[in-house]
């Protein structure tokens, strides 16, 4: 099975479907179903069960998907190895990171950069979902979380408290929540995943079982935005709430948990000249920040 081959039978492993393969290998549909017939045909091997759900492997093709796998570790490695080499100042840089911090950090590093080395270009992915790193999805990532890959480069490039924050609107029209009152009386908005993840959510410490929900949100962006246009009280980094304009509610309240920031890249790369500026100048963006 050669490379081309094996991509082909991970795209359909992964996705389950003809479709699903196609638009990651960027190819049609028709073109994958010839391909992975002609896969079984020169392996002598029915790889795939064909069902009304999609494509699953049988006991043969998940022997293959372990072989093929190694191939896929041992040719992104060897990927990595020779741009790891690379001192060119051209090129694609894939970064990884959320729409908040895109939006005020990345977008600003990225413009500087492009003043700098016009022929590095950067393709930036801003969502919730944390690409890897390990098979090349993403160059670079910044997150506020630490990956435990130890094949992985993370450094922290900001740490911020994180505060409770309304805007002036909402404090004219409800006044300050009470502390030790659950927020009585108030509207809150917080951050979906966490509502989800945590039974005995709090805001800086304070129950919110008092309080009305009246918006959960599925990124930190939404959450400050819905903060500024006045939809309840909320928790969110002390810098990004100063920086709103937002008022700062409870100043000597933070939560237990401060939002870490994390510049992390493959150790493979973390040398590569392209990939080295847009570390740079994502560093310079975030000093003087805190941390």
């Amino acid at each position: 099975m050669n490379w081309d081959d094996a991509r082909v039978f991970l795209a359909v492993c992964r996705e389950s479907t003809l479709r699903g393969a196609a638009r990651v290998l960027g190819v049609d549909q028709a073109t994958v179903g010839r391909r992975i017939t002609a896969l079984e045909k020169s392996l002598s091997a029915t790889l795939f069960l064909r069902t009304s759900e999609g494509y699953a492997l049988t006991a043969v093709g998940e022997a293959a998907l372990t072989a093929v796998e190694k191939m896929e570790h041992s040719a992104l490695e060897l990927e990595r190895r020779i741009q790891g080499l690379d001192d060119r100042l051209t090129g694609l840089v894939r970064v990884s990171t959320t729409d908040s911090l895109a939006i005020d950090f990345l977008i600003p590093a990225i413009a500087h950069l492009h003043e700098q080395h016009p022929d590095v270009r950067v393709q930036l992915d801003a969502s919730t979902q944390i690409l890897s790193l390990a098979k090349r999805e993403a160059d670079i990532a910044v997150r506020n979380t630490r990956p435990d890959n130890p094949d992985l480069i993370a450094r922290r490039i900001a740490r911020w408290p994180v505060g409770l924050f309304a805007s002036q609107h909402y404090v004219d029209a409800h006044g300050v929540p009470t502390p030790g009152s659950a927020f009585e009386g108030h509207d809150l908005v917080v951050y979906q995943p966490y509502l989800q993840g945590n039974k005995d959510m709090t805001l800086v410490s304070e129950p919110l079982g008092r309080g009305r929900i009246v918006a959960s949100l599925s990124s930190s962006l939404l959450v400050r935005r819905s903060i500024a246009a006045g939809l309840g009280v909320g928790e969110i980094p002390v810098y990004m709430g100063e920086r709103d304009g937002l008022v700062r509610l409870w100043p000597e309240r933070t939560r237990p948990v401060p939002f870490d920031v994390w510049l992390v890249t493959h150790a493979d790369l973390r040398h590569t000249a392209r990939v080295r500026a847009v570390i740079d100048e994502i560093v310079a963006v975030f000093s003087g920040t805190g941390e």
